[in-house]
């Protein structure tokens, strides 16, 4: 059981330098998503998709953890009753930053999974469609990444986790992406304290208990030196 179950979006990792989905520039402006992010853009051509998550992986690499990354991961460290983060980021930037207890609900760059078996390993930093599965040997190579129309990752542990918290934060979300958006309504349903950390006010804006507004770099450091007291 954690005491306090974080979810984070994007909006974490902005301030590190990595673009989130809507931003204007960066990585995602220069693609349509159906054609990069969806099983279909990948059947149709996996030399793109190989492509823009090499670039994401680059990007990645190039960034690092900043200061909401680290108070969250001296939450963890600190706080008695435990501390589980489950990121939509598809980033190791919270592991970079000294979380340990962390779900990827979306995947991560740093794994490969084969579109034949379903056989996960670890991510080479450039992939092409010429790799091969070191399970059923089919180039069937893909990022370990939930795309959309997929179902995200270990579904049934967050809401259980959700559902057997004190407190329920969400950092740096947009609430546009369901099943996430989703999280704080169960955890109000169910008693949780609900609190948004946010640059502005997301989607969801009203299933929340406690609202934050500012960048993350500021609001979270300064909730978790509260929560410390």
């Amino acid at each position: 059981m954690s005491r306090v179950v974080i979810l984070t979006g994007a909006g974490i990792s902005a301030e590190s330098g990595l673009g989130t989905f809507r931003a204007e520039n960066g990585l995602w402006a220069q693609h349509r998503v159906e054609d990069v992010a969806t099983p279909e853009g990948f059947r149709a051509n996996p030399a793109l998709v190989h492509q823009f998550y090499n670039m994401r992986r680059a990007e990645s690499a190039g960034a690092e953890p900043n200061a909401a990354h680290i108070a969250l991961a001296r939450l963890e460290a600190e706080l008695a009753g435990g501390v589980t983060v489950v990121t939509q980021n598809v980033d190791d930037l919270h592991e970079r930053g000294g979380s340990q207890n962390i779900i990827h609900m979306h995947g991560a760059l740093s794994g490969s999974l084969c579109a034949a078996c379903d056989h996960r390993w670890p991510s080479v930093f450039e992939t092409s469609p010429l790799d091969t599965c070191p399970s059923c040997g089919t180039q069937a190579t893909r990022p370990d990444i939930v795309w959309f129309g997929e179902m995200p990752y270990q579904m049934e542990r967050i809401y259980r986790l959700i559902q057997q918290a004190e407190i329920f934060a969400a950092i740096g979300t947009s609430g546009n992406v369901y099943p996430a958006a989703g999280f704080a309504h169960e955890a109000r349903r169910t008693g949780v304290h609900t609190v948004e950390l946010n640059l502005e006010p997301s989607m969801v804006v009203n299933d929340f208990t406690e609202t934050r507004f500012g960048p993350a770099t500021q609001t979270v450091p300064d909730w978790v030196e509260e929560l410390l007291g």
